[in-house]
Parts: C-alpha cells; sequence; structure tokens
C-alpha cells in the first residue's frame, strides 16, 4: 500500500531507471517519470568491500558544493563504502584554527547525534581530513528549507502554493516542535531556530538542523566576543556571534540575560509562525541597535496588522502573539504547550 500525501511522494522502483512522482493537487493525483542516469542498482549492494578500505575522509569522492554561509561549507559527496550519496560539512580554511568555531563546530556535530529523532538529520561520522580539517557527514535530505518555501509563497508561486497550503505548514510547525520537545528533555536548547533551520524533504518529512549555538545545561558557555563585532549586515551570523542571526533573535538573547530557558525557544517557533502567517520577517530592523530597538522598546505587530489583507485564523494569531511575549513569563510555559495549541487548532479545522 502506498500513502500519497497532499505534498509531493516519489516511488523508486528497483531495477529501473525511472522514478515515478505523484502530487496531489487540487484533489486529482498527478504521476510523472523522471529519468535518473545514475538510479540505485542492487549490484551496488554487493559490492566487494576490499580488505584494504577506505576509511575517514579517504572514502568520500565526488564533491560537489552544496551550500556556503559564512562559517562554513557543505558538499555532498559520495561514500564508496556504503555506496550512497551524504553531506559533508566542514569549516571555512579561515576558520579551521578558531577555538569558538571548532567548538561550536564539534558542539553541532555531537549535539545533533545525541538527540536523535525523526526530525533531527542523522549524523554519519566526524573526523578530521588529511590536512586535519574537522568535517562531519550526515543524511542528505532532498527538498527545500522553510526559508524558500516562504520566499516562494510571498512571490506567488503556484506550485509552491498549492504544495503548501497553511494547514502543511502548521503541519510541519508541529514536527519541529517534536524535535525541540525531545531536544529539551535531553537538556538541549536550539536558541537560533529560524526558516532556514527547517528542512522539508520530498516524503514529508521535517528536520531541525544547525545545532551549533545550543544551549546545553550544565556545560559552560562558549566565549563570545561582543555585541559590537556583529556585521552590518544584521541577516547573516558572523563569526564570534554571541547569539546567533540577528534577526530571528529573542529578548533575552539581546539583553544577555544571564539565565534561559526553554522559552527562548518558544519564541523562536513564534517567530517562525509569524513569518508563515504573513511571509514577512518579524523583525525588520537594518543594524543591532535597531533590532534591540524593536525587541525592547516597541509593540511587536500582530501578524493581522502586518497582512491586513490576508484572513489569517484568529487562534493562529492567537497563539503567534502568546508565543512572542516579550517577558519569558508572559509566554507558553513551554514548547510542549506550545505544540499542544497548534494541535488543538489543526483538530478544529478537521
Amino acid at each position: 500500500m502506498v500513502y500519497i500525501s497532499k505534498r509531493s511522494v516519489t516511488l523508486f522502483f528497483i531495477g529501473t531507471k525511472s522514478r515515478i512522482k505523484y502530487a496531489q493537487i487540487k484533489g486529482t493525483c498527478v504521476m510523472s517519470v523522471e529519468s535518473k542516469q545514475d538510479f540505485f542498482r542492487l549490484s551496488e549492494t554487493d559490492r566487494i568491500l576490499e580488505v584494504h578500505w577506505r576509511s575517514g575522509s579517504l572514502k568520500y569522492r565526488d564533491f560537489e558544493l552544496m551550500d556556503e554561509g559564512g562559517i562554513a561549507k557543505l558538499y555532498t559527496c559520495f561514500d564508496e563504502n556504503l555506496r550512497r550519496r551524504v553531506v559533508y560539512k566542514t569549516l571555512h580554511d579561515h576558520l579551521k584554527n578558531s577555538e569558538i568555531e571548532t567548538q561550536r563546530f564539534l558542539r553541532e556535530a555531537r549535539v545533533t547525534a545525541n538527540i536523535a529523532h525523526p526530525n533531527t538529520v542523522p549524523i554519519y561520522e566526524l573526523g578530521r581530513d588529511r590536512s586535519g580539517s574537522l568535517f562531519f557527514t550526515m543524511k542528505h535530505v532532498k527538498g527545500r528549507d522553510l526559508r524558500a518555501i516562504i520566499r516562494a509563497l510571498r512571490n506567488g508561486d503556484k506550485k509552491t502554493s498549492e504544495l503548501f497550503s497553511l494547514s502543511i505548514l502548521i503541519d510541519i510547525l508541529i514536527q519541529v516542535c517534536h524535535a525541540l520537545v525531545y531536544a529539551q528533555q535531553r537538556g538541549v536548547i536550539h536558541r537560533d531556530l529560524k526558516p532556514a533551520n527547517i528542512l522539508t524533504g520530498e516524503f514529508s518529512e521535517t528536520y531541525v538542523i544547525d545545532w551549533g549555538l545550543a544551549k546545553v545545561w550544565g556545560e559552560p558557555e562558549l566565549v563570545d566576543l561582543p555585541n559590537s563585532n556583529y556585521q552590518s549586515s544584521s541577516s547573516l551570523t558572523p563569526s564570534g556571534r554571541s547569539y546567533g542571526t540577528p534577526l530571528y533573535t529573542t529578548p533575552e538573547l539581546i539583553r544577555g540575560d544571564s539565565m534561559v530557558d526553554g522559552r527562548v525557544d518558544v519564541f523562536c517557533l513564534g517567530s517562525v509562525l509569524f513569518e508563515i502567517l504573513t511571509h514577512k520577517q518579524l523583525l525588520q530592523g537594518e543594524t543591532i541597535d535597531e533590532i534591540k530597538d524593536e525587541l525592547l522598546n516597541r509593540p511587536l505587530p500582530k501578524p493581522s496588522q502586518v497582512t491586513p489583507e490576508k484572513e489569517i485564523p484568529e487562534p493562529l494569531e492567537d497563539i503567534c502573539c502568546h508565543s512572542l511575549a516579550i517577558e519569558p513569563r508572559d509566554r507558553f510555559d513551554s514548547v510542549q504547550a506550545l505544540s499542544s495549541a497548534l494541535q488543538a487548532y489543526q483538530a478544529s479545522t478537521k
């Protein structure tokens, strides 16, 4: 039996070089056949593993740059031993001797590996290449991040609108909540949640990524540079960052509060929900001072105030505003409470 969701589903047939993709669009099941030259073959499973087999970084080949930011680069590459493509992450060369970025890189790999959950990306290996540079490998997720989806919705992309209704986007956010609840049960707070750190795959799976700024209870904080060392582009997370991406920060982080808890992630989820509802970012400041002023000295707008032309469900607006309370004590007291509110809304619309 094959379950076909409202989003796209791809079926792979063993022994062929094609794949059949189904998508449910306006109640109609659409099928298309795509050629795939490098389709998986059963002969790959029976390949002999040599006695003198390659290990560590030596077993990866066919590197292709996938993405890069100010801190690290992501490649897709082929694992010769397991005969599959994986994602390979490594720091930029000029940062490989940076103590703080090295610590954060190791923290990201180890935290992600130790909060294995259906909504976190599996980590395969952590090591150093022949030059001594750190790397880790993880599952290659075929799909898009929520930032790209929201951008496409904002631009009126018809196909994206058909595949990602508001109900589907809320389901994605509930899956994100599940990952964060599990992480917090393990003593981990994400602290840098944003649409770009939420991946959705072609089989409707959702993943929370980039745990490099996670707070681990009982562990010392990494040393940070002063806030003034942020780059002028507030949409980036520069080297030496102290509280993640400025446009997605929280009041307690931008104030530099010494004690934070899981309600930091509640605020971040509220910010993501705001963007889902409005297709616009909550914060618009161009400098750290402007963002700080927005967060601490002005009332945050309601989604309906930002996009009065949209029919935003009142219960979702209430959930969003509750999550975005400036003081943690005025928010949902946990990610689980927020998740329960979202699930109750979904149930009421069925």
